[in-house]
């Protein structure tokens, strides 16, 4: 059991995870039937380590792509914490428009995936409770959505987690598309690095996670079931 403030941050952002469309749409595994991300990835890099002096580099880096007002806005808007902000953004490379009501197959199939694979950050955020990068140099939030979150852990990425699992299962919806839709959400976790709410290895480290969240979203029947439906109504659409 973790002690005081890293148990408060699991109950944050269990709250979080909880949502209407988690409530709407039952997940494919419970929190322990999934992957336990402390045993099977590596800690964060300590201070003082080349890994850590990496991450300030890219930090400093960060800071200066917000210079660009067109990569700005992009990172602005990969911080929203939502599911319909995050698929109108890989809407664009899929090539057609997610949404519940144009695609509700997708939709459906999206949603349920993520809110599945959401569970596994939350064990190594509040074990690590690692300090956020503008935390940690006394810096306000690049944008107010991250500001919210200045007390939850850094590792892994949740916003990376969601862009890597969705661009996996649309690239398998649409192969055609995949190269536009990893390129994409490689671009979403680059984000999190310029807004200097995460470091350069949560992000690395996510991506991993969120693959290994995919693999055993594949073992499931229901996912599978839905995973043909949703390649059914992908295939109708105009």
């Amino acid at each position: 059991m973790f002690p005081g403030k890293r148990f408060l941050c699991i109950i944050i952002s269990a709250i979080c995870i909880c949502s209407a469309y988690a409530q709407e749409y039952q997940p494919y595994f419970t929190t322990e039937e999934l992957p336990d991300l402390i045993a099977c990835l590596p800690a964060p890099p300590a201070k003082g380590t080349a890994a850590f002096r990496y991450d300030v580099k890219r930090y400093k880096w960060g800071k200066a792509q917000r210079k660009d007002p067109a990569r700005a806005a992009m990172a602005r808007r990969d911080a929203v914490w939502s599911y319909e902000a995050l698929l109108t953004e890989l809407s664009v490379p899929f090539g057609k428009a997610i949404s519940q009501s144009a695609t509700p197959e997708i939709w459906k199939l999206l949603v349920t995936s993520l809110s599945t694979t959401d569970q596994m950050r939350v064990a190594p955020k509040a074990y690590y409770h690692r300090t956020r990068p503008f935390v940690y140099f006394k810096e306000d939030a690049f944008m107010e959505d991250d500001a919210q979150f200045s007390g939850e852990g850094s590792y892994p990425s949740g916003h990376t987690m969601r862009s890597w699992t969705a661009a996996l299962i649309l690239a398998e919806i649409n192969p055609a598309a995949a190269a536009s839709i990893y390129t994409r959400a490689w671009e979403c976790g680059v984000s999190r690095v310029i807004s200097g709410a995460h470091w350069q290895s949560d992000i690395d480290v996510t991506r991993l996670a969120a693959s290994i969240g995919y693999s055993r979203l594949q073992t499931s029947p229901a996912f599978r079931a839905q995973m043909a439906l949703a390649r059914e109504e992908f295939s109708r659409l105009p």
